[in-house]
């Protein structure tokens, strides 16, 4: 092994630096599946490897850095996917954990959600509270100087895995590898180009030397045929791991005739689509073994065919318009492709794709899930009949519609929000690519996509939303028009997200440009371009925009109560909405509504509908700000109760209704109340929102009033 190391970093903006690679051969082969706990200190490799091979001096290096008293390294395992390098990393992880005795902790790197999520994990192991996590989450604190703080002051010196970085560009986005003195950093990617990874360590992982790959097969299949035979083999499959551990698992799961190497030799000579496959492959990319893992994939799917299982192929195809991250294996309940896969047998074609490595479990948190590998997805993806991906792609957006909330309830957070995400944007990438997929079922890919967003902004993830939308309308724009109403609406979620976030003057440009967009596209009094007037109307409200807001206000309320009647709940929202306004001419004249308003929402849709609990928060700040603080306390007091009850004490809704109360009180003389009151606001808002957010500026103004009035009383 030959490598380059010009030096360490002295602090969290810089890592070890290499300035060659270092080549490195390998094997291994993997025991029994295995699916980890809800945990980072576990790693999520779904099949544990059994025993590696020609990895001494590569084990011995990242052995040496995890001793006692190293810290302040980073290292990079790259190579072609499927050559063992989370192998690796699981033995690290082990032996840091077993013998070095230092804690160990995984994370999945291969995309922007899965890193910030796990990231985010690892700060909650080393003692985050929920409060800093939330902020994290939402975007209003920096995530990864929470995270390297908690690792910093770790109690203990720590391996951090960061596995699947195959897009340095999701490490380098928000400035997630950094080193400390307390631990050492080791990361797997197929990406080696240099300049992604200044002052890191390269160590390259390669393919297996003929005599270590034909060991492999060995080891997989004892008793079924020479050394020699089995280099055979290994040289026909490129001698790549993956397609070593396919193979090897093919021959020992071989029950009622059982094959020799030598019979299995002969089949791989006379299977002419996988070894044309595979030929072709490495005839086109020089040996490039991504080609060589579809023709494993292939043989493992005929050996399926000869023992009953032919609809194993369809189901490869629907898993390969998702993502290769963890897939809740609820998600496959609803499978039914007819014929060629009915419901009946799912389960057990899923047991066989299991059985030949083809797809592996894992835990995704508390809920069960697959996990295929990403170079297979992408091969299964590229091969795929053109007359089969419509429907496919079809079939892939109804599963998720039907796990995700039409209509998603605030406040309610879900975990399989977050495992979904990845396959949302996967599938509306499958479809942009391909060209024979027809609109309804582009259309409904994107509804996916809308779902999510709107529970993640719902569940007060406001950043995560944000993340979302923005990237479904760069997928759905050139697949529908930019003009399409659905990709008008991801837009709007964009702008909603960005208001939450407390970026107003950005959030009422980008409404703005949306308004403008529907109003010629589908027409000034469409239900959309309502709903982007009332969008429009917040952010200019906060920004002292006061005659535009009412203005937009009241062209929503109107256009509404004429599309809609009066008592509809979003011709009730429109016209609560109008209360919200600050003291002036136009709320004297919008307040007297304010009773009428809250008394329809109760009658129309019951005294706990969301729309309701609003109407009656905006009417309190409505008799306040109009010099009646007497009458909005009783009102005040129960738009508080009813908030914290149906959305938690830290939600922003709740936490805005605090706030009311605490100037209502404040009005009223009550001053050591709405003391406390506002304390606890700001206490709130800055765990979840960030002490530069505009609502905890706000805060921080009423508590200084208070306690002068206090200190004058």
């Amino acid at each position: 092994m030959t490598g380059r190391n010009d030096g360490r970093a002295e602090d969290h903006g810089r890592v070890y630096q290499a300035s060659g690679d270092q080549h490195i051969t390998e094997h291994h082969h993997h025991g029994p599946s295995w699916s980890g706990p809800d945990s980072v200190r576990h790693p999520a490799v779904g099949r544990a490897p059994a025993i590696l091979r020609d990895r001494e001096e590569l084990m011995e290096r990242l052995r040496a850095a995890v001793t006692e008293g190293t810290g302040n390294g980073v290292f990079v395992l790259h190579g072609l996917g499927g050559c063992g390098k989370t192998a690796v990393a699981y033995t690290i992880f082990r032996y840091a954990v077993n013998e070095a005795d230092r804690l160990s902790l995984w994370v999945n790197a291969s995309d922007h959600a899965s890193l910030r999520a796990g990231m985010l994990a690892v700060a909650a192991d080393r003692g985050a509270g929920e409060g800093e996590l939330m902020a994290a989450r939402n975007g209003l604190r920096a995530a990864a100087d929470l995270v390297w703080d908690r690792l910093d002051q770790s109690d203990r010196p720590w391996l951090l895995v960061l596995d699947n970085a195959d897009d340095p560009a999701v490490l380098r986005d928000g400035g997630w590898l950094r080193t400390s003195p307390r631990g050492t950093v080791l990361v797997t990617t197929r990406q080696s180009a240099d300049h992604w990874w200044p002052a890191a360590e390269l160590l390259h992982v390669g393919v297996l030397p003929r005599a270590e790959a034909a060991q492999v097969l060995c080891d997989l299949a004892p008793g079924t045929g020479t050394v020699e035979e089995a280099g055979t083999i290994a040289d026909r499959l490129g001698r790549l791991p993956l397609a070593l551990t396919l193979a090897g698992g093919f021959l020992a799961h071989q029950v009622i005739e059982p094959w020799t190497m030598a019979e299995y030799g002969r089949r791989l000579e006379d299977r002419r689509d996988p070894i044309e496959l595979i030929d072709q492959g490495a005839g086109a990319a020089g040996n490039d073994s991504r080609h060589l893992v579809s023709g494993t994939w292939q043989l493992s799917l005929n050996a399926l065919v000869r023992q009953g299982l032919p609809d194993a192929t369809p189901l490869l195809r629907l898993l390969a318009c998702w993502s290769s991250d963890p897939l809740p294996l609820s998600l496959l309940g609803g499978v039914d492709l007819g014929p060629e896969l009915p419901a009946a047998r799912v389960e057990l074609t899923l047991r066989g794709l299991l059985d030949h490595s083809l797809t592996e479990l894992v835990a995704g948190g508390a809920v069960r899930c697959l996990r295929t590998h990403g170079v297979l997805l992408d091969s299964v993806a590229r091969g795929m009949p053109d007359d089969q991906r419509e429907r496919l792609a079809a079939t892939a957006a109804g599963l998720l519609a039907s796990a995700l909330p039409e209509t998603p309830e605030r406040g309610t957070r879900d975990a399989r929000l977050n495992l979904l995400t990845s396959h949302v944007l996967v599938l509306l990438r499958r479809v942009r690519d391909w060209s024979t997929v027809r609109q309804p079922t582009a259309e409904a890919a994107v509804v996916c996509a809308l779902r999510l967003v709107t529970a993640q902004h719902r569940a007060g993830d406001y950043a995560s939303a944000l993340a979302v939308a923005n990237r479904a309308a760069e997928l759905a724009g050139p697949l529908l028009g930019e003009d399409h109403l659905l990709v008008l609406r991801l837009r709007q979620r964009v702008g909603k997200s960005v208001d939450r976030l407390g970026r107003l003057a950005e959030a009422a440009e980008l409404h703005r440009r949306v308004l403008a967009d529907l109003e010629r596209a589908h027409g000034a009094d469409s239900p959309d371009t309502l709903t982007s007037c009332l969008h429009l109307s917040r952010p200019l409200t906060w920004l002292g925009d006061t005659a535009e807001a009412v203005a937009l206000m009241r062209r929503a309320a109107r256009g509404r109560t004429a599309q809609l009647g009066p008592w509809h709940p979003l011709t009730l929202e429109a016209r609560a909405c109008l209360l919200e306004l600050p003291p002036g001419a136009e709320l004297e004249e919008e307040a007297p509504e304010g009773p009428g308003v809250v008394a329809a929402c109760r009658r129309e849709l019951g005294p706990d509908h969301p729309i309701t609990l609003s109407a009656e928060l905006n009417c309190a700040l409505a008799l306040f700000n109009t010099g009646k603080p007497a009458e909005a306390l009783p009102l005040a007091r129960r738009a508080l109760a009813a908030h914290e009850l149906r959305y938690g004490a830290e939600y922003p809704i709740t936490m805005a209704s605090r706030s009311l109360l605490g100037s209502v009180l404040a009005a009223l003389g009550e001053l050591s109340e709405a003391v406390e009151q506002i304390e606890t606001v700001i206490e709130g808002r800055e765990r979840v929102l960030g002490p530069g957010h505009p609502w905890t500026l706000v805060a921080r103004e009423k508590l200084a009033t208070f306690q002068d009035l206090q200190r004058n009383t």
